[in-house]
């Protein structure tokens, strides 16, 4: 009789994370094909070739566990990255300097992955579910290089009212992930006229930098819009 190789409880150990990753990998797949809302834990369970259909409730607790690992999975490599182009910048950097630290980490991430790949995409169906967005928005934020690199960009914008800065940010975040996924999808359809992730990177950090040195208009005081009404002055 052959016995297995090494102790049972390490063997039980790397089939949970082989099971893990398959879940997070056909999950990744299912929701970049259909969107989040569309595809239950119980299909995910099936289409990675589990017999428990509780599989993911099993490992992740529900879709929003799972939906939190995803992201885990993604920001966790996105960080090592980030750090070592942080690690490479002069002080105190210009602007494109710290908008290329939010965005190069992404394309280089998404560059590894080859064609095919759905990575971009699902992040882009995560982020039209609003409690999915805002798991995404904490995990990113939550994370030293993001804190360093958005610290570093808003140093130099010190004349930029707070609630432009908040409107920027989303306005930037909207480009960014949805830019992405139509960038994965064009490379996937092979797309000859589609660019490389190097140069999408360039083009994005174009748009965001002239999307934050934009000037500020001042909003109109509540009491004038109300003066003149939706249709203008009478």
């Amino acid at each position: 009789m052959v016995t297995p190789s090494g102790p049972a409880p390490e063997r039980r150990g790397v089939r949970a994370r082989d099971t893990r990753e398959a879940l997070l990998d056909t999950a990744e797949r299912l929701f970049a094909e259909r969107g989040v809302g569309e595809v239950s834990n119980r299909q995910i369970s099936e289409a990675a070739g589990q017999a428990n259909n509780f599989a993911v409730g099993y490992h992740f607790g529900s879709k929003a566990g799972l939906v939190q690992a995803i992201v885990r999975r993604y920001t966790y490599d996105l960080e090592r990255r980030r750090l070592r182009l942080l690690a490479e910048m002069g002080e105190p950097g210009e602007l494109r300097d710290w908008i290329s630290c939010l965005v190069r980490p992404a394309t280089d991430h998404l560059a590894a992955l080859g064609v095919p790949s759905v990575r971009a995409q699902c992040m882009a169906q995560i982020n039209t579910v609003p409690p999915m967005r805002q798991i995404v928005i904490e995990e990113a934020v939550s994370t030293p290089s993001m804190r360093t690199s958005l610290a570093g960009m808003f140093r130099l914008l010190p004349g930029l009212p707070e609630g432009t800065r908040r409107y920027r940010a989303d306005m930037s975040r909207l480009l960014l992930v949805h830019a992405l996924a139509e960038r994965e999808r064009a490379l996937n359809e092979g797309d000859p006229l589609s660019l490389t992730w190097d140069a999408t990177a360039t083009s994005l950090i174009d748009a965001l930098t002239g999307l934050w040195t934009a000037p500020a208009t001042a909003p109109a005081p509540p009491a004038a819009l109300e003066a003149t009404g939706p249709a203008g002055p009478a």
